[in-house]
């Protein structure tokens, strides 16, 4: 899989209806994203943060009577119909991509138990294999969903607007924009966690003596580091002495710390999505 994936910037025109202005200026402000294997948790909080910002906009605009009204008017609409049902594809994603952060949470603790506990180098080594698997088939799964999302995203773009309405082409418009933009923000989550697995640059270590008494000076980390999941490889790949088992230990635990952030913010993702496509149903019920 390559590296990276181009996702399309915002353009949007030059004349903007008044009820999708507030809309339009939240994604200006987004800085265009270029879903990228070298984004870091902190970056990717920042971004699932403006996307949250951004879907407090959406639910704001589809409260506004006349956009309920010109919803209503148009729920026949093919093209209106078809953002919808992708914006399921969205939810799905979003929970896909939840359910693996508390897995990886759960091998993260696992693991880190394991070095604390430090009852052999077998057993130690038992639970890196255990996470390396676990990264490689999270890996699979991950170019899988990128793969969907980009066909989505190639779908979106060649959504025709309607031309008879121009409130109507002007919300569909702002909400295939906030679609896109979601989109590519979880293809930089994916495919951070499509992070390959570092291989050992050294021999694995011998006996848990050498592990309990050898003390050397910790290594230095000389290699490219491109984001926290080599880090972490980088770390449990030279575990040759107690020194750097506590470097190994201490990447786990921010790592840990991360991921819970994360977590919350694609909890209050995956809430706006939910209450987004609740909202719009709502409305062609009424």
């Amino acid at each position: 899989m390559a590296n990276r994936c181009h996702v399309r910037s915002i353009s949007l025109p030059s004349r903007s209806h008044p009820t999708t202005i507030r809309i339009e200026e939240e994604l200006s402000k987004l800085k265009p994203l270029e879903a990228s294997s070298a984004s870091t948790l902190s970056s990717l909080c920042f971004d699932l943060s403006g996307v949250d910002g951004l879907y407090h906009c959406v639910n704001d605009l589809l409260h506004l009577a006349s956009t309920q009204q010109v919803l209503s008017r148009h729920q026949s609409q093919k093209c209106l119909n078809q953002l919808i049902d992708w914006s399921v594809r969205l939810i799905d994603a979003c929970s896909i991509t939840r359910d693996a952060m508390l897995q990886f949470k759960e091998q993260v603790q696992a693991l880190q138990s394991a070095l604390r506990r430090r009852k052999g180098d077998l057993s130690i080594q038992e639970n890196i294999d255990d996470y390396s698997c676990f990264r490689k088939k999270m890996r699979k799964e991950a170019n899988k969903l990128i793969a969907e999302l980009k066909q989505m995203d190639n779908k979106l773009g060649a959504l025709q607007l309607p031309n008879q309405d121009q409130h109507l082409s002007a919300l569909i418009r702002v909400l295939r924009e906030v679609n896109v933009k979601n989109s590519s923000v979880f293809q930089s989550f994916l495919l951070f966690l499509a992070t390959p697995v570092s291989k050992p640059t050294q021999s694995r270590w011998s006996m848990v003596s050498k592990l309990m008494h050898k003390r050397t000076p910790a290594c230095e980390e000389t290699q490219e580091i491109v984001n926290e999941l080599q880090s972490v490889d980088y770390a449990l790949n030279e575990m040759s002495n107690v020194d750097n088992i506590q470097i190994a230990r201490k990447k786990l635990q921010d790592l840990e710390i991360s991921i819970e952030e994360l977590e919350n913010c694609l909890e209050r993702v995956f809430r706006h999505l939910i209450k987004t496509r609740a909202s719009i149903l709502n409305i062609f019920s009424q």
